[in-house]
């Protein structure tokens, strides 16, 4: 019973991170030149760059926004 719970979390941990991949292959899909325009310096992970995005909301393009 112990191993089935242990698969199910690593299952569950595998469809999260596939998830957070996709979504930011879809950032970058969408969001690339705002990126490049509002967030020049910032270094990718932990956030940042969503957070840079979030601050320049009203600055995004449609696409991206």
């Amino acid at each position: 019973m112990r191993h089935v719970a242990v698969g199910l979390m690593a299952l569950g941990f595998v469809a999260i991170t596939a998830t957070a991949k996709a979504d930011e292959g879809d950032l970058l899909k969408y969001c690339k030149s705002d990126i490049q325009r509002l967030c020049k310096g910032v270094a990718p992970g932990g956030g940042r760059i969503m957070e840079c995005l979030k601050k320049n909301e009203k600055s995004m393009t449609v696409g991206c926004a």
